[in-house]
């Protein structure tokens, strides 16, 4: 149990620490604006920089673990959505319901969480989450929140994600690997003092944004939707991995903890944010206050059954 506090207490720690210099007045919402920004646009994609660039490039790829995280995250994804759906929810309802408990904050949580229980995968893990969270999930996400709404989203859903700083630095990672072209010491250098910061400035960040979820919600859907990502996500990603090792697949051990563990992290830090552009933003910050507090348990719960890498 002490090791399994050695994992999850830090980052709590750090979440508490954020929480508090926010209710004291130390940053207030316009600074934790500015981490979060800084986190987004700098530290994460220099984060997955690193994790791809000048590596072999067939490391980087893992069709197991690919198709075991996207197919359990859609399943979850499209199991709460029909539920919602057939329940009455409307417009953007059904699609934020459904997000929430289906897409996990890798980057924020996830990643820092990697780094003290399987440090050696850590950085491929995050790299292989992005591209499912980031060219699948997301984008699928905007789509049918727009076409809620009577939009089209396809032109811009796809110039939205070319845009994206994570992607960017995923391709350019992935072209230079792909090429063989080494990264100047200069520039990995650099790249690797800012991706340090990414795991301590985003959990400050998610700690002091708790501060102002507001206190009014749903709280019949929020704990269902924080049942979702809590325990069915990654119940789902762990009953892909099975079906895939019944198939004769050969999996990594390590590669199986770790996805099962991205799955069960709290709700990603920018879902509010986009709840909150069709109506549904204060749920949704309930159900990121819900998962991180209750992750606190789940996420202890998962590795005293996972054991150790």
């Amino acid at each position: 149990m002490s090791a399994i506090f050695s994992v999850t207490g830090p980052i709590f720690a750090l979440i508490a620490l954020g929480y508090a210099v926010r209710r004291g007045g130390v940053f207030g919402p316009s600074d934790l604006r500015a981490l979060g920004r800084y986190v987004v646009m700098l530290a994460l994609p220099a984060l997955i920089f690193r994790a791809v660039a000048g590596r072999e490039f067939g490391t980087l790829v893992d069709p197991a673990y690919l198709a075991a995280y996207l197919v359990g995250s859609l399943t979850t994804f499209g199991l709460f959505w029909t539920v919602a759906v057939r329940s009455g929810r409307t417009g953007g309802g059904p699609t934020f319901e459904a997000m929430g408990a289906a897409c996990a904050n890798s980057g924020f949580f996830g990643y820092p969480i990697l780094l003290l229980a399987l440090p050696s995968i850590a950085d491929r893990v995050l790299a292989l989450n992005m591209i499912v969270e980031n060219v699948v999930l997301i984008p699928l996400i905007l789509v049918l929140a727009e076409a809620s709404r009577g939009g089209r989203a396809w032109g811009w859903t796809i110039a939205s994600v070319a845009r994206n700083p994570l992607i960017l630095a995923l391709v350019t990672g992935l072209v230079l690997t792909a090429l063989r072209i080494p990264v100047p010491v200069l520039v990995s250098q650099a790249v690797e003092i800012i991706a340090r910061s990414s795991a301590a400035v985003s959990l400050i960040v998610i700690g002091g944004a708790l501060v102002d979820v507001p206190r009014a919600a749903r709280s019949a859907r929020v704990l269902w939707v924080a049942a979702g990502k809590l325990v069915a996500h990654p119940l789902a990603v762990g009953v892909v991995f099975a079906l895939l090792w019944f198939a004769g697949v050969a999996l990594d051990p390590a590669m199986v903890r770790a996805g099962v563990l991205m799955a069960a992290m709290p709700v990603m830090g920018v879902y509010p944010v986009l709840a909150a552009q069709y109506g549904e933003g204060a749920p949704a910050a309930m159900v990121m206050l819900a998962t991180t507090v209750g992750g606190f348990v789940t996420i202890a719960g998962l590795l005293l059954v996972l054991g150790p890498p």
